[in-house]
């Protein structure tokens, strides 16, 4: 690795970036700059979790919310939910190996969602059951609401 490519990942990454693609499609093996690639790629795999616990803890908000908030349901609620989903199933497209994460990474996010929804509905938070009741096939269904009562018209 040359000190130059070294200081470009301090000074711009962009162009540091560029170089190391050209150096590994040219198998310039030499030109690498290792511990920064590790380091991003670590970066990279990190960012996509951080992504997908962000997602559940949207979905999961806006359950309690639809759960426990039955005459104040929307399609705003509702649009969340969807998009939530959506964005994950996007995510396990690009890295099928996370939906092995998610069932480590809800209670996390239910405890996020149970703080979020307090805030929201200003119910107290014991209302909400200190374990997340829905299934990981639940909270990515694309088709489940919890709760029997239909969206207001």
């Amino acid at each position: 690795m040359s000190k130059n490519t070294n200081s470009l990942y301090d000074t711009d990454y962009g162009l540091w970036l560029a170089s190391q693609i050209d150096s590994l499609k040219s198998h310039q093996w030499d030109n690498l700059d290792i511990d920064n690639l590790i380091e991003e790629l670590e970066g990279l795999n990190r960012s996509n979790e951080h992504a997908l616990e962000s997602y559940l803890v949207v979905i999961l908000t806006h359950l309690l919310k639809w759960e426990y908030q039955p005459k104040a349901r929307s399609r705003s609620w509702q649009g969340s939910i969807l998009n939530g989903r959506k964005r994950i199933a996007r995510l396990f497209k690009q890295q099928p190996s996370l939906k092995s994460r998610v069932s480590d990474l809800v209670p996390e996010a239910y405890t996020d969602a149970i703080e979020i929804a307090t805030l929201e509905t200003g119910l107290p938070a014991d209302v909400f059951s200190t374990e997340c009741s829905y299934s990981a096939d639940q909270i990515l269904d694309l088709d489940f609401l919890p709760g029997d009562e239909e969206l207001p018209d």
